[in-house]
């Protein structure tokens, strides 16, 4: 027998017959050929929050809403005697929470904060009016449509707590 052709072709059998389905039924089993530990991880998605930009984005865009809120005498008048330090603080933590940034937001849940509103006669044209004003700032701020559609959808689910019905 010679060395020479038997070596090659018993390498070849042991790589294609043995080692070879053993590696093929492995990956078969479970999708993959590296270990866990060493392949990509698929990235969670993006948060709205992080989308839009983040603090900045939300502190930018809750001092633009509140600009133009304050200037329309059709709401303004709900914020009379209110401190807008606090109420836009309060605004930028309750955002940053319903985007899905952290969560820092402490203060009542909308139909306790909004209860004094309707006794002064916050109805449905006011809410649609301060939705106006935030789609408008959002887009004033070069939001995507897709995200602004997102967070308006965030803002129209709170209506009924926020008119208490």
């Amino acid at each position: 027998m010679h060395v020479e052709t038997f070596l090659p072709a018993f390498l070849m059998f042991t790589v294609l017959g043995l080692v070879l389905p053993v590696i093929l039924s492995k990956v078969a089993m479970d999708g993959r050929l590296m270990p866990e530990d060493t392949r990509a991880k698929p990235k969670a998605a993006a948060s709205v929050y992080d989308q839009i930009g983040g603090t900045a984005a939300v502190d930018a865009a809750v001092d633009v809403f509140y600009r133009r809120v304050l200037a329309d005498a059709y709401v303004n008048h709900f914020f009379q005697g209110v401190d807008m330090s606090k109420q836009a603080a309060k605004q930028k933590a309750f955002l940053t929470m319903v985007m899905g940034g952290p969560h820092n937001y402490t203060g009542k849940d909308m139909r306790e904060g909004h209860k004094h509103l309707i006794k002064m006669g916050l109805n449905d044209s006011h809410f649609d009016h301060i939705l106006m004003h935030l789609r408008a700032t959002l887009a004033e701020l070069g939001v995507p449509e897709n995200l602004i559609q997102t967070i308006i959808g965030v803002a129209e689910s709170t209506r009924d707590d926020v008119l208490d019905r």
